[in-house]
């Protein structure tokens, strides 16, 4: 692909929202407030995901909005790894209600969705960071999951949502990354490969956590070239790269440790199958059109659709807000 020709500050935005991450949030941080909707039906979830969303778009202003949703009746990543995500809490019927809820709530708005077959809302913020630099676009992607964090680019940001909400949530670019975790943003999947995953029930390579797997990443390149300097030149050019960092930095002797840990039984194999199940998959048709005003995905929104959608949640301030937000358009007291 060409480099791009537009500056960063000149392209146009497109928000990437987990809609699930969000919902998973709010539900939790909400649910004592037990606000239902005019149906008499949980609402807190949807009403929290809501107002962090116009939140977001209030502080953006994107030129186009894409929600990912995750498949719920099937999972591409359960079918070849039964153990996938095994060990968590069964989710609250509540909670469930709303995240089936979810997807009709945005869709009636005229916002854009999509939930991938067997697929994740991951999935969906991977495609819309390809999308995003193969249209010399930039891109936010809104999630607390820090899978989307190897999407990251000169094109894509993660908000990575944390306790306090929107505001307190940190922006992470390329440096940013980098400054956090010690790891450059296109060596993140191989970060967490080789890291592991509690959360998902994935298993690191054992010995190299998150101390170790930055300070092997940054002196070897990438792991193309660990296995390579393994499979021909017997790891020599590792642990003498290790050692002369040890030397230069003062730290203790790893390369000959790390060497042994990453040639032990099932120890490619780990990271390669970890690479297997945290890579999104990247094409997913998001059905943007953003040359066509008015369809699924753009902003403004029709000011009708917003007031009978928004104001079903039975929260005025936030239908005045998503008037205001979505619609450009001052918010009316009638329905």
């Amino acid at each position: 692909m060409a480099p791009s020709t537009v500056p960063a500050h000149e392209r146009k935005l497109l928000l990437a929202v987990d809609a699930p991450s969000l919902l998973h949030r709010n539900h939790h941080a909400r649910a004592h407030t037990r606000l239902m909707d005019r149906s008499d039906r949980p609402a807190w979830a949807l009403h929290g995901m809501l107002r962090q969303i116009l939140e977001s778009i209030e502080s953006f202003a994107p030129d186009a909005v894409i929600f990912g949703l995750d498949d719920r009746t099937s999972s591409v990543r359960e079918e070849f790894y039964p153990e996938y995500k095994a060990g968590r809490a069964a989710k609250d019927a509540e909670l469930v209600d709303q995240l089936d809820r979810a997807g009709r709530l945005l869709d009636a708005l005229g916002l854009a969705t999509l939930t991938p077959p067997g697929l994740e809302a991951d999935d969906v913020s991977a495609s819309a960071a390809t999308w995003a630099s193969s249209n010399d676009w930039n891109c936010v992607i809104i999630t607390s999951d820090r899978d989307s964090f190897a999407h990251i680019s000169d094109h894509t940001q993660v908000l990575r949502l944390i306790n306090g909400g929107m505001s307190n949530s940190p922006l992470l670019n390329p440096v940013r990354l980098k400054t956090m975790y010690g790891v450059a943003a296109e060596n993140y999947l191989e970060f967490a490969a080789l890291r592991g995953d509690t959360s998902d029930n994935l298993p690191g390579v054992t010995g190299i956590g998150e101390k170790t797997a930055p300070v092997l990443l940054a002196q070897m390149g990438s792991m193309r070239d660990v296995w390579a300097d393994i499979d021909h030149n017997a790891g020599r050019a590792l642990v003498a790269t290790l050692d002369s960092w040890a030397e230069e930095t003062g730290n203790r002797r790893i390369g000959a440790g790390l060497l042994k840990r990453l040639t032990a039984p099932g120890s490619r194999e780990r990271y390669e199958f970890n690479v297997k199940i945290m890579s999104g998959q990247d094409d997913l048709d998001l059905g943007l059109t953003p040359d066509i005003p008015g369809t699924p995905g753009l902003l403004p929104l029709d000011i009708d659709r917003v007031s009978r959608v928004v104001g079903y949640l039975n929260v005025q301030a936030t239908t005045d807000l998503a008037l205001r937000v979505l619609t450009g358009r001052p918010a009316s007291t009638e329905f």
